[in-house]
């Protein structure tokens, strides 16, 4: 009969030796997953291609294309930025390269970055010109559409010259609309970029040991070409509006929640016709935006709603005939404590859109010296005052969403503000691409400066054990990037924001792992602290015990020898 020697403590000791290699492994996977992060972030240049197409109903295919020609040099000869790339398409009702005429045209207009199918299903269309033709007019102008993305280019058969001319009026006009339509995104853009590329700058420190010195160089001067570049497109005065205007710009989330409240200094409107008018006016805004983040909505009522004690009363202007406030107290114009406008309702951040309806004893109030009658609070919402006029003055009286639809008008542009997308171009479909682009870029920039701060927490910290679920999480982030840097360059920014919410996601994730968290605040300085006072009185006696051995032996040797 074979009995096992079965020794528990060696088996413990066996199981600790086998975590702490597994703990090893994982923290070198995770420093090697970060520097294939730090290869890919010298690689991928987020720029961006905007795919424009051009049509013209009553032109000939070598019109447009000599038009599309010339407005694309044009383009090229402009832009300063290396991050916008706009380039020019035939349209959809155009001869295919494969007709004879098409063949004919493609062989003289070949060298240019024209596509005779309209624009790759791979790519999408940031904008359509519609050249429009008329003899009528005296110089060219143009009528962008504020629900589509669509720009009318109106112009005299004077502004084409011949083929022999070196000069062309249109192509330099319809150039510079479309510099001045995407001016403000490029800034943005830029100022993004500028305030951190990709794993770069402090990042690279981690990482530094184990990379070449030539490498290093190259991807310094890299990254120095590239900030040149942009800080070109941001003037200092572009850029301090912009950072004003960022002050208000909420953080991303995937899920915003809107809370709409009407409040009443008397005793009517006592009721509303919210929905419809969500229905109708915001809710096709909120449909659009859904592919950068959900929204959800409540609204609540309430009568007799008193302006904060520290607003100070509205006062009346006989010259203009309205009653005023001063621009100092719109930053205390909510009641905190009366209304109740909880900023943590829903699961992300709130924002709150109020619309105030005061007495009628002091309509119409607007605010002093602009006579505006709404304003934003930063991070926080904004708030129209709705003067009552006509049937709003009749007790009883019920806010139809006709006399809505400009009040969540507002609210519209407020949101946008708050989201981060650009004041102009003045059309909401184009904001929402500009916001995609936006937030596509912030985001690939959040996640690798977190993924990066997790690497020099790894580094800082040998000790720290890194679960399994950390590694995984890191390798999906970097997969994830790569993802998203070839998404942009593509010209698909729709998938390349879903990929950059899914890097971010598993960045944070990997970053605020909850057995990682608590080891990050218990430092050996705290292990110090807490286990010398339970080692001083156990320590001092063996020490003193191990003293009085050693003198006990000496003493015995010394009399040994002593003794003859």
């Amino acid at each position: 009969m074979v009995v096992d020697n079965l020794d528990p403590q060696g088996n413990a000791t066996a199981q600790r030796n086998d975590e702490l290699g597994r703990r090893q492994s994982i923290s070198s996977q995770l420093l090697e997953y970060f520097m294939d992060a730090h290869v890919l972030a010298q690689a991928c240049r987020p720029t961006f291609p905007l795919e424009i197409l051009v049509e013209g109903p009553s032109l000939q295919e070598n019109e447009i294309l000599r038009i599309l020609r010339a407005t694309q040099h044009a383009l090229d000869d402009q832009n300063e930025s290396t991050l916008h790339h706009l380039r020019l398409r035939m349209g959809y009702n155009y001869a295919r390269p494969n007709s004879s005429q098409g063949m004919k045209i493609h062989e003289e207009y070949g060298q240019v970055n024209v596509a005779f199918d309209g624009i790759p299903e791979s790519k999408e269309k940031a904008l359509t010109i519609r050249l429009l033709p008329q003899n009528n007019l005296a110089s060219a102008r143009t009528e962008l559409e504020p629900h589509t993305a669509l720009l009318k280019v109106s112009y005299p058969s004077t502004l084409v010259p011949p083929a022999s001319s070196t000069s062309f009026p249109l192509a330099t006009f319809v150039a510079a609309q479309l510099q001045n339509l995407f001016a403000e995104e490029q800034a943005i853009l830029a100022r993004t970029m500028l305030s951190g590329l990709v794993l770069t700058g402090n990042h690279q420190s981690a990482t530094s040991n184990g990379q070449s010195s030539s490498t290093s160089n190259t991807s310094t001067n890299s990254s120095k070409d590239h900030r040149a570049a942009n800080a070109r497109v941001l003037s200092p005065e572009l850029a301090t509006r912009l950072s004003s205007r960022s002050t208000r710009v909420l953080k991303y989330a995937p899920t915003y929640h809107i809370t709409i409240s009407l409040f009443s200094s008397g005793a009517w409107p006592s009721s509303w016709d919210i929905e419809g008018a969500i229905a109708e006016y915001l809710a096709p805004l909120l449909d659009s935006a859904s592919v950068i983040s959900d929204f959800t909505i409540d609204t609540q009522t309430q009568l007799f709603a008193s302006l904060s004690p520290s607003v100070r009363k509205p006062q009346y202007d006989p010259e203009h005939g309205f009653w005023t406030l001063k621009n100092e107290d719109l930053s205390g114009f909510i009641n905190a404590a009366e209304w109740p406008l909880s900023p943590s309702i829903g699961a992300g951040p709130t924002l709150n859109f109020v619309i105030y309806v005061p007495d009628p004893s002091t309509t119409p109030l607007v605010i002093k010296d602009s006579q505006a009658t709404s304003w934003l609070i930063p991070q926080w919402g904004g708030v129209v005052i709705l003067n009552p006029s006509g049937a709003l003055r009749i007790p009883g009286s019920r806010l139809s969403k006709e006399e809505l639809q400009p009040v969540l008008s507002n609210f519209s542009h407020q949101l946008l503000s708050f989201l981060g997308a650009p004041q102009s171009p003045p059309s909401i479909p184009l904001q929402l691409q500009s916001l995609m682009r936006i937030r596509a870029a912030s985001l690939l920039l959040s996640a690798s400066s977190t993924l990066g701060s997790l690497a020099r927490l790894t580094l800082t910290l040998s000790s720290i054990a890194i679960p399994e679920t950390v590694s995984t999480a890191v390798e999906v982030t970097i997969d994830q990037l790569g993802k998203t840097c070839d998404a942009l360059r593509d010209g698909r920014f729709e998938t390349a924001l879903g990929h950059a919410r899914a890097a971010e996601m598993a960045a944070e994730r990997s970053f605020f792992e909850k057995s990682m968290v608590g080891q990050v605040y218990f430092p050996d300085e705290h292990k110090v602290a807490v286990y010398l006072p339970l080692l001083g009185p156990v320590g001092v006696p063996l020490i003193m015990s191990g003293l009085k051995e050693l003198r006990r032996v000496f003493m015995a040797r010394r009399l040994k020898s002593e003794t003859p």
